[in-house]
């Protein structure tokens, strides 16, 4: 069952894993009523979902203000800032419904590191509250073309877009890299990352943001 404590989830998310188990119990409880996830989705919530999501804490360095782009079910954005607290992260949202279960979230897991802010990547309000992130990460929100206009200018030069994407990701990379290198992206590169913690390993797509050195 999904409420059980995998071993690999004390691996990846050490002392707050008790943390990681509630958010776990309640998409199991919510998560498909809310339209959060689907039905069948509710035995696979530590693996393709939650685990899957915080173990791009690999490539992410300490200490970094990060935005997580189309957050949803709160997907990576929630289990990354409960595996590491030294983080500040944003979940950036659009949906009403969505927001007000992100903001449960953050109030029943006491996230102190996270802020909930509704709104989209590309507008104007948003870009100007957000610019000069670190990260930028993003999970099943659109084809990189499209992403890597909508979330490089939030980075500030040589911040990093890290989306979790599947195992087309180089082909997605190979055809959309002059679109992202348009959009003021660089050194596009594919990393699977979780593969000693996961039966199957998340597969991130991690562009640069240019420095002026880039361009």
């Amino acid at each position: 069952m999904a409420g059980e404590l995998p071993d690999n989830a004390k691996l990846v998310f050490g002392e707050h894993v008790e943390r990681a188990a509630e958010f776990v119990r309640l998409l199991e409880e919510h998560g498909v009523e809310r339209g959060l996830i689907g039905p069948r989705e509710v035995d696979k919530i530590w693996d393709r979902h939650v685990l899957n999501s915080a173990v791009i804490q690999e490539v992410i360095a300490p200490n970094c203000r990060t935005v997580d782009v189309g957050s949803g079910a709160g997907l990576p954005g929630v289990p990354l800032a409960i595996a590491r607290p030294d983080l500040r992260i944003t979940l950036l949202e659009p949906m009403a419904r969505r927001i007000a279960w992100l903001e449960e979230v953050k109030e029943r897991l006491e996230l102190d590191n996270v802020t909930v802010l509704r709104g989209r990547a590309e507008e104007g309000p948003v870009r100007a509250q957000l610019k000069n992130c670190d990260v930028v990460t993003a999970r099943a929100v659109a084809p990189l073309e499209k992403l890597a206009r909508w979330c490089l200018p939030l980075l500030k030069g040589g911040g990093r877009m890290v989306a979790l994407k599947g195992e087309r990701a180089q082909e997605e990379l190979d055809r959309d890299g002059a679109a992202v290198q348009k959009a003021g992206g660089a050194n596009g590169h594919v990393v699977v990352v979780g593969a000693d913690v996961l039966e199957v390993p998340t597969t991130v797509l991690i562009v640069e943001r240019q420095t002026r050195r880039d361009r």
